[in-house]
């Protein structure tokens, strides 16, 4: 075997069960066709969250008089110069990674990988030149991309995707995001921010419609308070290119109205990157277009995992690395745990952020659980007042019977930073009286954890 393992794809999910991998005294190898880091890296979660800054940047200068700063004038964006700055950022990523493969000894081969019989993979450069490589294992990680509705067809210029979305070469004056997901969501936000005119268009009667309903409501009302247009139980069902602006047909609760914008961007999810990879040939089993694992992510095929996106699971950056340490772990003779699919930590980085981890209130009282429920709004936070950041609220969820903490649901300022005392607590099987026990630093935007916990127990001091 020329390796111990063989990687075909370097993602989130790819680069770090390799890095791993090697840290286990394995012999390894990526196949990557692209660019190194996968679009995680360089065309998702790392260049949006720079997009995001520069967004937040921007509004607090425009709003700088209301923290007792004069700036001299009104502030502008440069939209070139933000777009620059995020590749720069996602490039700089990218090289960092492949610093990690040279310091872990791993290989790595340019090229398109496809399962080609027992134990081995052939790689096609971009020269057309095929190889063979072997490997006692190899785990697919090829990902996904940006998913297309059959009457929005992508042209890239006017109906865009998510990488167009990131690298117009022109800010819009007006936009139609289809789909009020994660991306759909946050590139709403950024453009908003930046004086595009959005209207986003949610199919369900809720954006954001993964999260607590009540997290969903207050999202919508700081999106309105944006000047943003939210189209909820809304369709686009098509879209007309052939004149100086897009017409947009939008089926609403009211009827049909037709919008006109310079773009409609399609942010209605993702598929996954499974066809032409030699899956089939390989005998290994899928459906519904994901690849069938057990859980330490095993096909059927003996020597053949697959990790990320293309396995069941959240579609979600740090879910393919914990997916990739356990599947390497479980190779190498470990005994990791498998992944805890029910502590997931959520995070959209809207403004104000979005994140979440465990049962909504909904799917708590759907499972049949009495529960206790806390709420505390950043109204009553003196860090949020003083931040000039008010929007938004902690929502806890306990067990009534037992105290144990069944979901966490936060919308406001930099709770995305919040989120993982919230996973360790559910990991640790914290308990409310422990979280409200628990000294919190005053003043931060961290305190409003306990003192929701304390609103769940009427034990609340601020409110």
């Amino acid at each position: 075997m020329d390796y111990d393992l063989l990687v075909i794809g370097s993602g989130p999910g790819g680069y770090v069960a390799a890095i791993r991998a090697s840290q286990l005294k394995m012999k390894v190898a990526v196949v990557e066709k692209s660019e190194i880091g996968g679009i995680c890296l360089n065309w998702g979660c790392i260049p949006t969250k720079a997009l995001l800054k520069s967004a937040q940047v921007f509004d607090y200068v425009s709003h700088a008089e209301e923290y007792g700063i004069k700036t001299g004038g009104e502030a502008k964006a440069d939209f070139g110069a933000i777009i620059a700055r995020s590749r720069g950022v996602a490039e700089g990523m990218s090289k960092g990674v492949q610093f990690l493969f040279r310091k872990n000894n791993i290989e790595l081969i340019k090229g398109f990988g496809v399962l080609a019989g027992e134990s081995k993979v052939e790689v096609t450069t971009e020269d057309g030149t095929k190889k063979s490589y072997s490997a006692r294992n190899i785990i697919v990680a090829t990902g996904a991309r940006s998913k297309e509705l059959p009457g929005l067809k992508q042209d890239g210029k006017r109906i865009i995707g998510y990488r167009e979305a990131m690298t117009l070469p022109v800010q819009p004056e007006s936009m139609v995001v289809v789909g009020s997901g994660a991306i759909g969501s946050e590139f709403a936000s950024f453009y908003q921010t930046l004086g595009t005119s959005v209207t986003l268009v949610e199919f369900l009667p809720r954006i954001v419609p993964l999260e607590d309903e009540e997290v969903s409501k207050q999202l919508e009302r700081s999106f309105k308070k944006m000047k943003m247009r939210v189209l909820t139980d809304s369709s686009v069902e098509s879209a007309d290119t052939s004149g100086d602006k897009c017409r947009v047909r939008i089926k609403t609760q009211k009827g049909y109205e037709e919008v006109e914008t310079d773009i409609v961007f399609s942010a209605v999810g993702v598929e996954t990157n499974i066809t032409g990879i030699g899956l089939e040939a390989a005998g290994v089993k899928t459906e519904k277009g994901k690849v069938i694992v057990d859980e330490f992510y095993r096909t059927n095929v003996p020597g053949i995992h697959a990790i990320g996106d293309i396995v069941h699971g959240p579609a979600l950056a740090h879910v393919a690395s914990a997916e990739g340490i356990a599947c390497v772990e479980k190779m190498a003779g470990l005994d990791p745990e498998p992944v805890d699919y029910n502590n997931i930590p959520s995070c959209i980085y809207t403004t104000p952020e979005i994140a979440s981890c465990g049962m909504t209130e909904a799917a708590a009282k759907e499972a049949g659980r009495e529960v206790k429920v806390g709420k505390f709004p950043f109204t009553a936070s003196g860090k949020a007042s003083a931040s000039g950041a008010k929007d938004g609220f902690v929502k806890l969820i306990f067990d009534a019977a037992y105290g144990e903490l069944l979901g966490a649901h936060m919308i406001g300022v930099n709770v995305t930073e919040m989120i993982s005392e919230l996973v360790v607590a559910r990991k640790l099987e914290t308990t409310a009286h422990e979280l409200i026990k628990s000294i919190h630093p005053h003043p931060t935007m961290s305190e409003a954890i306990m003192e929701a916990a304390a609103a769940a127990y009427g034990e609340v001091i601020h409110l």
